[in-house]
């Protein structure tokens, strides 16, 4: 992580957005703003503090309700101007009594939905989660850091990660049939993750390969 020195806190003066992910189900919680302070006092107790720009204060989350989120880790942004923050939620995050603060959809005029929230949220998590994998991986790319797994990879080149996106593969077939569902989700993860090394090593990015599916649905649908 960077130091709080290093993020960009003149764009939104003195104020950076944070957004809360729940760390075990990856659904958005929330997104709040974070001042320096209220960062450091985030890393010191371990429970999420804002800063309230209605009340020029800072801002425990859940100092009242009791409704408090436990800090696991904070990721910024590739610009350093914005934070991913994860979090153990204890009991309803938003004041509705819901678990997130995001529900329901936003339209085009003419435009309709499924109706379910749940699909909207589900939607923005896998957005948010695939987004975040893809700004680390290109991060690797150009700045290549020492130490890191990804670096390697991308040193070793194109066939190293070819056979890499390969074995994982394999290892996801076999989970599928000798192990139990927890191990399968940790083998598919590993496989999506190595295929997004693989596409941008092949300067493909993501949203090419959703656009195919979305295409390919639409065409089994009207068929």
């Amino acid at each position: 992580m960077q130091s709080l020195n290093e993020l960009d806190w003149q764009k939104m003066g003195g104020l950076i957005p944070a957004v809360v992910q729940d760390e075990a189900t990856k659904r958005i919680l929330m997104l709040g703003y974070m001042n320096q302070e209220s960062l450091a006092m985030t890393l010191a107790t371990k429970q999420v503090t804002f800063f309230s720009r209605s009340k020029k204060a800072l801002w425990v989350k859940g100092e009242t309700s009791g409704n408090y989120l436990h800090l696991c880790d904070i990721f910024p942004d590739c610009d350093g101007d914005s934070l991913l923050v994860t979090a153990r939620p204890i009991g309803p995050t938003c004041h509705q009594g819901t678990s997130s603060c995001f529900k329901g959809e936003i339209y085009e005029d003419g435009e309709e939905g499924d109706g379910n929230p749940e699909n909207s949220v589900a939607k923005a998590i896998q957005d948010d989660v695939f987004s975040h994998l893809e700004k680390t991986i290109e991060s690797r790319y150009v700045e290549r850091p020492q130490g890191s797994y990804v670096t390697s990879l991308f040193n070793d080149g194109l066939s190293r990660i070819a056979q890499k996106v390969g074995e994982e593969g394999v290892e996801v077939a076999l989970a599928a049939v000798i192990e139990d569902k927890q191990t399968l989700s940790e083998e598919a993860a590993d496989l999506l993750f190595h295929l997004l090394v693989l596409l941008r090593m092949k300067e493909i990015p993501f949203k090419e390969v959703l656009s195919v599916l979305r295409r390919r649905a639409g065409s089994t649908v009207s068929a």
